[in-house]
């Protein structure tokens, strides 16, 4: 140790018990410890969370130890240093010195450093004959010595942490994958339930995180997320086991189909058959119920089978496919993402767009706006003629051929038309 008595501040600045804690742990080191200074100095900034010093501080610390002449803090040797403030502020890159001197401040407030005045507050060395140093006034090391296995501690203890951050922070994003992409799946392959207001609680989770936020907060929303999977994954393996369980019945009971003498198809192309009735509810905008009542006129003699598929509803509303990615429409998710896009455009509401996906389904709702958008701008407000035909479909009374089925009667007849489409496609 470089000295065994205890040092007071100089002028004004008042002496503490901290101050005397720190000085009397400084000259408690064992016999011949040491320690590499910039091993000590990494774990120190690894540990600075735990030790509340700033970054700032520690690059006034890092041009301290640049003037002590040895790699290793030894107790063997002198560990004052005395560097004026100018030299202190060209080794911390131009730092000002009113700067440099409230950070050594925070340095010994900390216990990392202790200041050894001398008479007149000046900070020199006095030599021998020999060129050694036999007394030094400054700032002394000794603390970092002294406390060199407790910051290693710290520095251990804090790289826990980020570790265990950074593990949880790995499973929250696999988990909100998980969550999100099996909620889109249920919402596409139209999967039983509320899925719109499970992906409301979804969200409602995800909120409680902050910008930046603790570790026990991430870990209280990772585990309200894991419960929120376990739950749509038992829906889904339910609904997987219902939909078996469908398949294997009707196995049954399909040569007895087979064997009628005339099937559901057969029924469909008879002109004698009746109309499809498909009327819509009073609506804010007449003109939306028109158009309403004009699909509802059509009847079986030109209605194609009953069962939706995507090319059939391609091929009678091609303007959809321009706003799909790529401009192409190849599966069912492309079109629900297309048409969430020009529902947007078309000044349709999410709640509005969001009813008539869970009254008629995801797909169907998709239909219904591939044909508003085929309709252009004869349909005057299709959010009021979007919830028409959903509280329509909450009823049981809601077909969407009716409204492809006018789209191809309009196309067939000339009536529609060579336009382009009122809206321009999104730019590449």
């Amino acid at each position: 140790m470089d000295s065994g008595r205890v040092t007071t501040p100089f002028g004004r600045r008042p002496m503490t018990l901290g101050l005397l804690a720190s000085q009397i742990k400084a000259q408690k080191i064992e016999e011949s410890p040491s320690v590499d200074k910039w091993k000590i100095y990494r774990a120190l900034c690894q540990a600075k969370p735990l030790l509340d010093i700033s970054d700032r501080a520690l690059a006034v610390l890092n041009a301290l130890l640049s003037f002590y002449p040895h790699n290793e803090l030894s107790s063997e040797r002198n560990l004052v240093v005395f560097p004026s403030n100018t030299q202190l502020s060209i080794r911390c890159h131009g730092m000002a010195e009113p700067t440099v001197r409230r950070h050594m401040a925070a340095l010994v407030s900390a216990g990392l450093v202790i200041r050894k005045d001398s008479p007149n507050g000046k900070r020199y060395a006095r030599k021998t004959r020999q060129g050694d140093i036999s007394e030094a006034y400054g700032f002394s090391l000794a603390p970092l010595l002294a406390r060199a296995a407790e910051i290693e501690r710290l520095a251990e203890k804090v790289a826990a942490e980020r570790l265990h951050v950074q593990l949880i922070k790995e499973r929250l994003t696999l988990c909100r994958r998980d969550i999100s992409k099996l909620i889109s799946a249920a919402i596409t392959e139209d999967a039983g339930g509320d899925w719109w207001r499970v992906q409301e609680a979804f969200h409602l989770i995800l909120n409680k995180l902050p910008r930046v936020a603790p570790p026990h907060l991430i870990a209280s929303v990772l585990a309200e997320l894991e419960d929120l999977r376990t739950e749509i994954l038992k829906r889904l393996e339910t609904q997987i086991k219902a939909e078996n369980s469908s398949a294997n019945d009707s196995q049954n009971e399909r040569h007895i189909q087979i064997t009628e003498s005339e099937s559901y198809l057969d029924s469909e192309a008879r002109p004698e058959s009746a109309e499809i009735e498909f009327t819509t509810v009073n609506s804010v905008n007449h003109a939306d119920t028109m158009h309403a009542e004009d699909d509802a006129s059509v009847t079986a003699e030109n209605v194609i089978p009953r069962s939706v598929s995507l090319s059939t509803i391609i091929d009678y509303c091609p303007d959809i496919a321009l706003y799909g990615p790529n401009a192409r429409v190849r599966n069912w998710q492309d079109l629900i993402q297309a048409t969430t896009l020009v529902s947007t455009m078309l000044q349709i509401g999410p709640s509005a767009y969001r009813q008539a996906s869970a009254a008629m389904g995801p797909q169907n709702a998709a239909a219904v706006v591939a044909c508003i958008l085929q309709k252009g701008e004869s349909v005057a407000s299709p959010g009021g003629y979007l919830r028409s035909l959903a509280r329509l479909a909450e009823q049981g009374r809601f077909n969407a051929w009716p409204m492809l089925a006018a789209l191809r009667r309009n196309s067939v007849s000339g009536e529609r038309g060579a336009q382009t489409p009122p809206y321009a496609p999104p730019p590449n």
